[in-house]
């Protein structure tokens, strides 16, 4: 089946708008002369959409159809207010090749058949708005509702079993609107694949660490309460005099202290004594990903995205609608994926990630994955993103309870923290500012 490009454009009073949700427009041009820009572009369709004629209850501006017709060699659709099969035969007259039928439809479903008996099939087209239908507690359950009025009224119908109809009644031609992708689209314009929906996040930020990190020391150090010792690592813990609690390196250098903080990462092994035999008994478990890194590129995303393979993972999702999910592709079944994408500070993209728990890990980077993501990433940005400039694997440890991170007091004035997964990077000040008001009270 070959693709056709079809631009849609939302008139209102005689311009064309953009809008979130048929609501908040702002004019963005003249019909005429963004349907003759189309046309010289390679558009294969054009629809009009006059987005309050049927709220407002008056007519589609015939002249606007018949200038964009004069202007214009390709199909022309228009739709917005049709009531009856004389405004259909109006529409057709001033130059518009199809008829697209919405509100006055759901109110008198015979109006499809009678235009589809007038005119033929191929000239009427069934438009659906719909939206994801709520139950009593506000969760989604799974379906669409049609909505008609530029989606300012419910009314209860079943988007798929009234597509089904409208098809039986008539209907050459579908096109489903679901305005819940809208306000995706709104939060950030960069996301021009096709959506169903989305959820937002409100907390979102770029994480920087090899920025931050290098700020916090440069900052820490200018206090003068602290000292870095480079290229040490921490193999054991023990008392010192007084109960002082000891932190001993791979190097036998001992680090007398008031508290020591053992922040592990994924190092469940090799510590002695105490530390290796709670760490070895703890519920944690490592896992290892495979994340690129894109060059630079001029769009910018207002926040990072998730796919909705990321549903399937977090027992926060775990929602009547999940079940409607369809199957994983072999893909994500074999490596645990999601698709996540971040913009840095730089302008490059990084995409990820895969998921593997089994060890011993792998050394090699499998190429397979990266194809997958890459292309994931484009069916919802909807562009090609920039050439790949970095691959590359990692291992991090999660909690296997129900917590959100692992800390525990290994001994006196002896704490370990870690286990916070992926979400390590965003909850960092937070697990900081919790561990300190705890060692502190």
């Amino acid at each position: 089946m070959s693709k056709r490009i079809i631009a849609c454009l939302d008139i209102d009073a005689g311009r064309v708008v953009k809008g979130v949700r048929f609501a908040g427009t702002r004019e963005v041009g003249d019909p005429v002369q963004l349907a003759r820009r189309y046309d010289e572009e390679g558009i294969d369709e054009l629809v009009f959409y006059d987005i309050s004629a049927s709220a407002e209850g008056r007519r589609t501006t015939l002249q606007t159809v018949e200038a964009t017709a004069e202007q214009v060699f390709i199909p022309l659709t228009v739709g917005g207010g049709v009531a009856s099969v004389e405004q259909v035969r109006e529409l057709l007259r001033a130059g518009s090749d199809k008829v697209s039928l919405n509100t006055a439809a759901v109110a008198d479903p015979s109006l499809i058949t009678a235009a589809a008996e007038r005119f033929g099939s191929q000239c009427v087209v069934l438009s659906i708005d719909a939206r994801r239908r709520r139950d009593a507690s506000g969760r989604w359950d799974g379906g669409w509702e049609v909505v008609t009025h530029g989606g300012r009224r419910s009314t209860g119908l079943d988007a798929v079993d009234w597509a089904r109809r409208g098809e039986a009644l008539g209907a050459g031609e579908l096109v489903l609107n679901s305005i819940d992708a809208d306000g995706v689209r709104a939060v950030n314009p960069a996301v021009r694949g096709p959506l169903l929906g989305g959820l937002r996040c409100t907390r979102d930020a770029v994480v920087e660490p090899g920025l931050v990190l290098g700020a916090l020391r440069v900052t820490l150090e200018a206090t003068g309460r602290y000292t870095w010792l480079p290229r040490r690592q921490v193999v054991d813990v023990g008392t010192g005099a007084g109960g002082t609690a000891v932190a001993v390196d791979q190097l036998g250098d001992r680090h007398a202290a008031t508290v020591v903080l053992l922040c592990i990462g994924d190092r469940l092994t090799g510590l002695g004594g105490r530390v290796g035999t709670t760490l070895a008994a703890a519920p944690l478990r490592k896992c290892r990903l495979q994340m690129l890194q894109t060059a630079p590129t001029s769009v910018q995303l207002t926040t990072a995205l998730a796919d909705g393979d990321s549903l399937r993972y977090y027992p926060a999702y775990d929602l009547p609608g999940r079940s409607a999910l369809p199957a994983p592709s072999a893909a994500t079944d074999e490596w645990g994926m999601q698709l996540l994408v971040v913009q840095r500070a730089g302008g490059g993209l990084t995409i990820g990630d895969t998921h593997t728990y089994e060890e011993p890990f792998d050394f090699a980077v499998e190429e397979r994955p990266y194809g997958d993501l890459v292309a994931r990433a484009e069916a919802v940005l909807g562009w090609p993103v920039p050439p790949v400039v970095r691959r590359w694997a990692g291992v991090y440890t999660a909690v296997t309870d129900e917590r959100i991170y692992y800390r525990t007091a290994v001994d006196a004035g002896v704490v370990a923290v870690t286990g916070a997964a992926g979400r390590g990077m965003t909850l960092a000040p937070a697990i900081a500012e919790e561990t300190w008001e705890e060692l502190t009270r």
